[in-house]
């Protein structure tokens, strides 16, 4: 309508004015003026009354129809419709006492360990509360409350940021002395040298991934290689900056393995549709699968990525959470630089975060990305990209350095420190435990072991009339089982199909974070559930 009024109302001008410089033949100009003015005002005068040239109510300037189609494509299913569900009941149960078969939302769906009742580390939050505060160093009193390795800690760190002030911006690659504490962290963990100026400090590992797929993606025709299972993040990600994921699938039967057969597959099938797979995303520990790589089969990746030229993208937040004693954690630079592979050689970012680990501080937002093997006019474009954001949260960016430099023996905070880590990660060990078995005691379901990570991806064999019942509810089955077992018990697990998995089959996630003496109550509930599930659909 405003399009219709605007032309209809531009003409009648233009050929009145028109007349008014012209001597038309056989028609006075004044009346050829006058004729259009008169027309002119007719059509105005018979618009509707509500009818605006300014707006137009009946099409908003913003709708779902509008939107940039990539934001529709993506899914987060972490955050998704399982969880908008729970926080519905939590709010009824905080109105109506009583009103569900349980009295609370046990929130199994995330890796959020504070929420769940961790306690941070002590040594960490005396620092973070003495920089943030700075004054109380020089009190007397503070000799009494803080630990004198806390206090020292503070000062180095204040001294190391501008101003000695956390709530000023840093260098966009974050405060240079806490990226030489972190380099010295790394170069100890792995035995070899590290650059400070190859870290790039950021809020949590996920910006870090954003700005590897900003940088690595430039139509639908790249291809990023996910795991399947995977972290929705990256699905997320690549759909957001307009790439197409390239699946390649762990192995279920041998403990969500990766297998070079299955990239190599999966390289050859994405080439033949046109896609250029650009780069390799490895998550290990795994999410959702919990499972940790071989130091040789890490080798094989590596091998791989250099014979393919691709970057190898080495999501390693939970490097700290190994539960199993076979097993041990290495990260992908280690390896790589184990084979001979130099800083030049193969392009590789590895990322950490201090929201997992034992520290669980997901809040407070701190991470790094270390970035080796790009030429300089590739890493000058990076710094480009983290400037945009100016840089990352100064708190995280002091507990990031805390995580990679802890306190060491002889220091005050030493015992208690070490008592507390050990505490969580021994604590989170027993949990996956009685998880898993309780798992691998329900009819239809599997469970591999929790090598690692926080969380546990059992396989669940659903009858056809379950399926069925879901198909006609237009819900995925893993879906309807989740949401079905929160309404039964108030648990919230989020459904396999939103990591990806082979087809047919269906899981669930469930983190082993809920405090160990509420475990036994999670596995009483679900077993109950599970089995009068069972019942009402068995075929």
């Amino acid at each position: 309508m405003r399009r219709l009024i605007s032309q209809t109302t531009k003409h009648l001008i233009t050929n009145a004015t028109t007349a008014s410089r012209l001597n038309l033949p056989h028609q006075p100009s004044s009346h050829y003026y006058n004729n259009n003015i008169s027309r002119l005002a007719r059509f105005l005068t018979s618009l509707p009354s509500n009818t605006s040239m300014a707006s137009d109510k009946s099409t908003p300037p913003l709708t779902v129809d509008s939107i940039n189609p990539k934001v529709l494509k993506c899914e987060y299913a972490v955050r998704g419709e399982i969880v908008s569900l729970a926080q519905n009941l939590q709010q009824d149960l905080q109105a109506n006492p009583g009103s569900h078969p349980f009295e609370e939302i046990l929130y199994c769906n995330i890796g959020n360990p504070q929420s769940l009742g961790q306690q941070p580390i002590t040594f960490f939050r005396e620092v973070l509360a003495l920089c943030d505060h700075p004054t109380i160093l020089d009190k007397s009193e503070t000799q009494g409350l803080f630990s004198a390795d806390s206090i020292e800690r503070a000062w180095q760190i204040l001294d190391q940021i501008p101003g000695s002030a956390t709530g000023a911006y840093s260098h966009s690659q974050g405060v240079k002395g806490l990226r030489d504490t972190i380099a010295a962290g790394i170069e100890a963990r792995d035995g070899f040298p590290a650059d400070p100026n190859d870290i790039f400090l950021t809020d949590g590992a996920s910006p870090g991934v954003h700005m590897m797929m900003q940088l690595l993606i430039r139509s639908e025709n790249d291809g990023i290689f996910c795991p399947i299972p995977q972290y929705p993040l990256y699905s997320a990600s690549i759909a957001l900056h307009g790439g197409t994921l390239v699946p390649y699938y762990l192995d279920e039967a041998t403990g969500w393995g990766l297998e070079i057969s299955e990239l190599k597959k999966q390289l050859e099938t994405a080439r033949q549709k046109g896609i250029t797979v650009r780069a390799l995303a490895v998550i290990n520990p795994g999410n959702p699968t919990g499972q940790v790589l071989a130091e040789e089969n890490q080798r094989e990746i590596v091998e791989f990525c250099k014979k393919e030229g691709l970057v190898l993208l080495a999501d390693e937040v939970y490097q700290e959470n190994v539960y199993v004693p076979e097993k041990q954690f290495h990260s992908f630079k280690k390896v790589a630089r184990s084979m001979g592979y130099g800083d030049k050689d193969i392009p590789l970012v590895s990322f950490q975060s201090v929201s997992k680990g034992y520290y669980g501080e997901c809040g407070k937002r701190g991470g790094y990305m270390e970035v080796t093997g790009f030429s300089p006019e590739v890493r000058e474009q990076i710094y480009k990209v983290a400037s945009v954001n100016l840089c990352s949260n100064i708190s995280g960016q002091i507990l990031a350095s805390l995580v990679m430099s802890p306190p060491k023996v002889g220091d005050e905070s030493y015992e208690s420190y070490f008592a507390e880590k050990d505490g969580i990660l021994q604590s989170l060990a027993r949990r996956a435990k009685i998880l898993e078995d309780g798992l691998n005691k329900l009819e239809g379901v599997t469970c591999n072991k929790a090598e690692g990570a926080m969380y546990l991806f059992p396989r669940i064999r659903l009858p056809n009339k379950a399926i069925k019942e879901a198909e006609s509810l237009k819900k995925a089955p893993d879906a309807y089982y989740a949401a079905r077992l929160l309404n039964a018990t108030g648990i919230v697990v989020v459904p396999g199909s939103g990591f990806g998995q082979v087809p047919g089959t269906w899981h669930f996630r469930c983190t082993i974070l809920p405090q160990e003496e509420k475990i036994p109550a999670i596995v009483s509930r679900l077993t109950e559930f599970h089995q009068k599930f069972m019942d009402e659909f068995r075929d």
